[in-house]
């Protein structure tokens, strides 16, 4: 009998999920909350509760990059796409494949449980809600594909009198584009690709942008030697034979160096504490253009509000309208009990970021829940081709291993 498979999610990663199941002749069922395919990519005006991109967004990695391995995005399409180009890659995938006859949408996931019987048959229930109302569904292994940007993180016990600022207060998550900030000062906290994008953005409608860091950020620039993607020049087996072999301050010193020779980090406020290769870098075209006109200040972190504006940490004050938190996300399974994977504070033990360890048969995986210093598609495909082949008996499981005698398992192919 085909093995049913449950894929919570219908973004790129579940989209990959789907296909993957389909070439082990196992059976797909996705069940997708929204209306659409895409993720975090199907831009949405109107849903401000939903996480998506801002109407400007384009992507941080090139085109050549973050493809599928079976099927190329498009020639006539740019090197950096915007989103909306992005969806349309998802949507000829979608098609060329026959994935859209395999989601449920409008479906949302209540909770996945282990089946009475579940170490006899490896079966799970799921319990999930949509217009029909509720009803539980058997499956015999599952996929969760919904991502890391979920719930919006709002650190205000880091901001005393927070609670008396009277100017407006938005999360990147809700932010959309920038016509409601027309000869506004702005402060946005926090200096991820999204604090720097928003910044940037904002800083062509508002009277003043502030951005604020506590720990300042490497900046990429998407354009490498010679007009050639960056990620698309440096991403070799080369690049990362040297890095893995040369002393980390080495090959911190050498990128540091090409960064500060197109702009002195420290010059422009964005110096950061930590070296390049230990945090993910800011990936952004524009910013220090638009530190040395004027129109985005960098300023430390923020000490506290006041009334009617913010104190950093150097003692410096601005007044301002209203602040934006580009602080970034929390994630969870709030459909898994924490029997099976437990989230504390951002953090979850999976093997290979992918296997939850308190689980006896390897017949549930998370796909695409790590930020990788690139993109996320061809990772999470990989991931899917691998726990598809788990899941349809090609690959050894645990149980087959001899977890005591490590020595013994030479030979066999496992997770």
């Amino acid at each position: 009998m085909t093995k049913r498979v449950c894929i919570i999610g219908a973004g790129f990663s579940g989209l990959t999920a789907i296909k993957c199941c389909l070439d082990e002749n196992l059976t797909p069922v996705c069940y997708e909350k929204g209306n659409d395919i895409g993720g975090l990519w199907n831009y949405q005006e109107s849903e401000k509760d939903a996480a998506c991109v801002y109407k400007s967004t384009i992507i941080n990695t090139s085109k050549e990059m973050m493809a599928f391995s079976d099927f190329p995005i498009p020639k006539e399409f740019a090197n950096f796409m915007h989103n909306k180009k992005l969806m349309e890659y998802a949507r000829l995938y979608a098609t060329e494949f026959n994935l859209l006859d395999h989601i449920q949408f409008g479906v949302e996931v209540l909770s996945c449980a282990l089946a009475s019987d579940h170490e006899m048959t490896g079966k799970w229930n799921v319990r999930v809600k949509s217009g029909e109302g509720e009803r539980t569904e058997i499956f015999d292994a599952l996929l969760v594909c919904t991502g890391h940007h979920a719930t919006p993180h709002y650190p205000l016990h880091e901001f005393p009198g927070f609670e008396k600022f009277g100017g407006f207060t938005v999360h990147s998550h809700s932010y959309r584009e920038p016509k409601n900030f027309e000869d506004k000062r702005v402060v946005v906290i926090g200096i991820g690709n999204s604090g720097g994008d928003i910044a940037v953005e904002l800083s062509k409608h508002a009277q003043q942008v502030f951005l604020s860091t506590r720990r300042g950020a490497w900046v990429l620039n998407r354009v490498g030697p010679k007009g050639v993607p960056l990620d698309y020049a440096f991403t070799s087996r080369f690049a990362t034979m040297l890095k893995d072999n040369l002393p980390f301050s080495w090959s911190n010193y050498f990128q540091e160096s090409i960064l500060n020779n197109r702009f002195d980090h420290a010059k422009y406020g964005l110096k950061p504490k930590h070296r390049f290769f230990s945090q993910h870098p800011m990936v952004n075209d524009s910013l220090p253009n638009s530190i040395l006109s004027g129109s985005v200040k960098m300023k430390c972190n923020v000490a506290e509000f006041t009334e009617n504006g913010v104190v950093f940490e150097d003692g410096s004050s601005e007044e301002v309208d209203g602040v934006i938190f580009a602080t970034g996300y929390t994630f969870g399974f709030p459909f898994f009990d924490e029997s099976i994977i437990k989230v504390t504070r951002n953090h979850c033990k999976l093997y290979k970021h992918m296997w939850p360890p308190a689980l006896t048969k390897a017949n549930m995986a998370v796909i695409g829940g790590i930020q990788p210093f690139g993109a996320i598609n061809p990772i999470s495909e990989i991931q899917c081709r691998w726990a598809t082949k788990v899941f349809k008996g090609y690959l050894m499981n645990r149980s087959d291993l001899d977890l005591e005698n490590p020595a013994l398992n030479a030979g066999k192919v496992n997770f």
